[in-house]
């Protein structure tokens, strides 16, 4: 049997839940009622499921599963960020997100720092967000008062300095993603970088829908589409550690 096929046949069955209510959340939610205890629940599942991943994969508390239980704990918060967003509770949903995404930092580590790729794009999200606010006003003499103005008009106190402080801090969890996906080289690693890519685009979707006035086509299916690949490759990146990880060795090897 191949690499892939070991693999697969190891993980499998464990992702089956995570599956199967994916299709649950798509086929019953058809549009996007917030509020209701019952799609509250069908957004959470999923998460749950990867929860569940982890756990069945193989856990403890030794140093060889670090990874894996902060991704747990960040899935964790992540579910109640769910919650607490489907019950339009944004700014608490955005601190249990922001919470949740430390813990990745934390998965992902500090070493090798890599600085150059967190310059980049810390400079680039702070461009991508001028070039935003300066499209919205550019017929406006005064930007810096339009910008201000606008700001105040769409969100609360909590918002204003809330917002700011998630995007530096998931900017972070992306550097560090592909800090070590650099770093290492191995599939899993590369896939969970493209995971925090996706993440990123999740909620940039949800930016420009809620506070530009983007009137993206099928705006909650792009979100949670890519939302819930993010998790999943997050979450896929501990296949590596735990007791199924002799079957996930080839996947932790270098590309050449």
């Amino acid at each position: 049997m191949s690499d892939f096929g070991k693999f697969a046949k190891t993980h499998g069955p464990k992702l089956v839940p995570f599956l199967v209510t994916l299709v649950f959340y798509f086929s019953l939610v058809r549009k996007d009622p917030q509020g209701e205890l019952w799609t509250t629940v069908l957004k959470c599942l999923p998460i749950l499921a990867l929860v569940f991943y982890i756990v069945a994969k193989g856990l403890s508390l030794k140093k060889g599963y670090r990874r894996s239980l902060w991704i747990l704990l960040g899935l964790i918060f992540s579910c109640g960020g769910d919650a607490l967003l489907n019950i339009n509770l944004f700014p608490f949903g955005m601190v249990s997100f922001g919470v949740a995404h430390v813990f990745y930092i934390s998965a992902f580590g500090w070493k090798p720092l890599k600085w150059l790729i967190g310059l980049v794009l810390y400079v680039a999200v702070s461009l991508c967000k001028h070039f935003l606010m300066k499209k919205r006003f550019f017929t406006l003499k005064y930007f810096p008062i339009a910008v201000v103005y606008f700001v105040h008009k769409k969100l609360d106190e909590i918002l204003i300095i809330g917002v700011p402080i998630y995007c530096f801090i998931i900017t972070t969890m992306l550097w560090r993603s592909l800090a070590r996906a650099v770093d290492v080289k191995s599939f899993l690693a590369i896939f969970c970088a493209v995971g925090a890519i996706l993440f990123v685009i999740s909620d940039a979707l949800i930016a420009v829908t809620m506070f530009v006035g983007v009137p993206l086509p099928c705006a909650r299916l792009q979100i949670m589409i890519t939302y819930y690949a993010a998790q999943f490759a997050i979450a896929l990146s501990t296949a590596d550690e735990g007791s199924s990880k002799d079957q996930s060795r080839s996947f932790r090897k270098k590309i050449k």
